[in-house]
């Protein structure tokens, strides 16, 4: 193969392909190699016909290593181009997005990129895919999209957003993931009028804390649980629900807290907030609101002020007295109560949800939900995001250390 040594000026170098390496020589008796690249990361790219002068066509490729360097290979001739193509591409696993798959209309826009809808060419099947670029994209936010991946790669469950495939390139990431036609939870709510009954608004949580416990179990904290980052299969009133948006979950061990600020301020469980070591309970805190507004159509703690929310949060109690609380059975408000203790440690766990009165008419799928668990081959919004990292973060703290001296005050 030949590099450019200048613009007009070429070199040639001898190249042999050993697994994911690259060994480069200066000639071709030469025994020793003068270089050496590891292909571990690296895109490979098509690069269009170049003409050096009036006779001399080049056939060059490009390899982007990581960090975003490339390095440009040029052959003589069309053949040797796609020989050396072909088996760079067998070694670092190399496949495209729009060999298998038609891409169709935009679905939705995410944070770095679109939603589309799109179709495999074999099977027919109807897909949605996450196309993220990663030019809009910091080195965390990849770590972040890398993390959500490495998690949806493991869950194999009913209520969880199934993954179907992963594409990646050096400018875009694609996740291919099940299309769900219902649209969020809030939106399914929104067009009710936020009216359901206490039978669904059961059935909702129940899926909800029977995905929580299958993530329990692998040590997946999710961090971000509130009705934006869950779907519904379909518009149907009983359709079932799926969890998405795993970008900030987090694998917590049986004996382990963190400290990471994240979450949404609606729901985010008030250790959060004061920055106290927290571990999976604060999902079942994030459930405890889900399942207080299904039940009531209103957050239980919610203002048009940040600081009053997190206030709020850290220091009230659960509301009760108003309408539909005088509809709801007993058992619905004991288990909203219970999953909103302002104590991690006096929370209701997630067996004990579980195991409810209030959700007694599931015991059954319960018992068989914890057996496969066990398996080891198991595998004008109010309700604005608001998330917990620098600026915001920084913003509330003081309030929030001021706030738990008067409440140790009061002790």
């Amino acid at each position: 193969m030949i590099r450019k040594a200048t613009e007009t000026k070429l070199k040639k170098y001898w190249y042999c392909l050993l697994g994911k390496e690259l060994y480069v020589y200066k000639n071709k008796q030469e025994e020793k190699h003068k270089g050496m690249h590891n292909l571990v990361g690296v895109f490979i790219k098509d690069e269009p016909e170049e003409y050096l002068d009036s006779t001399t066509v080049l056939y060059p490729f490009s390899l982007i290593f990581p960090g975003n360097k490339p390095r440009v290979y040029y052959l003589l001739n069309k053949e040797d181009k796609e020989k050396w193509m072909n088996a760079i591409k067998k070694v670092i696993g190399y496949s495209n997005l729009f060999d298998y798959y038609d891409i169709k209309e935009t679905l939705g826009k995410g944070k770095f990129g679109l939603v589309k809808a799109a179709q495999h060419k074999k099977t027919g099947k109807k897909v949605a895919v996450k196309v993220m670029s990663k030019k809009e994209m910091t080195v965390q936010d990849v770590e972040l999209q890398r993390r959500e991946i490495e998690i949806l790669k493991m869950c194999q469950h009913p209520y969880i957003i199934r993954l179907l495939d992963i594409f990646e390139n050096q400018d875009y990431i694609y996740i291919v993931m099940e299309n769900l036609s219902g649209g969020d939870l809030f939106t399914y709510l929104e067009k009710r009028n936020f009216e359901i009954s206490e039978r669904r608004a059961k059935e909702l949580s129940h899926q909800i804390a029977t995905a929580l416990y299958y993530l329990h179990s692998f040590g997946v904290a999710h961090r971000d649980l509130k009705p934006e980052n869950i779907l519904m299969a379909s518009d149907d009133d009983d359709s079932d629900l799926k969890i998405v948006d795993f970008g900030l979950s987090k694998i917590i061990g049986p004996n382990e807290s963190s400290l990471d600020p994240f979450g949404t301020l609606s729901y985010v469980a008030p250790e959060v907030l004061l920055q106290k070591p927290y571990g999976k309970e604060v999902d079942l805190w994030s459930l405890g609101v889900i399942a207080y507004l299904l039940l009531s159509r209103v957050l239980p703690f919610d203002d048009e002020e940040d600081k009053e929310i997190a206030r709020q949060t850290i220091q009230d109690a659960p509301d009760f007295s108003f309408e539909p609380w005088d509809q709801i059975s007993s058992d619905g408000k004991d288990i909203c109560k219970r999953l909103l203790e302002k104590n991690r440690q006096k929370r209701l766990s997630l067996e004990e949800t579980l195991q409810h009165k209030w959700f007694s008419e599931f015991k059954d799928i319960h018992d068989q939900r914890k057996t496969a668990s066990s398996s080891p081959n198991a595998l004008d919004n109010k309700f604005e995001a608001f998330a917990l990292t620098s600026t915001s973060k920084e913003s509330i703290t003081k309030d929030m250390r001021d706030l738990q001296k008067e409440q140790d005050a009061k002790k």
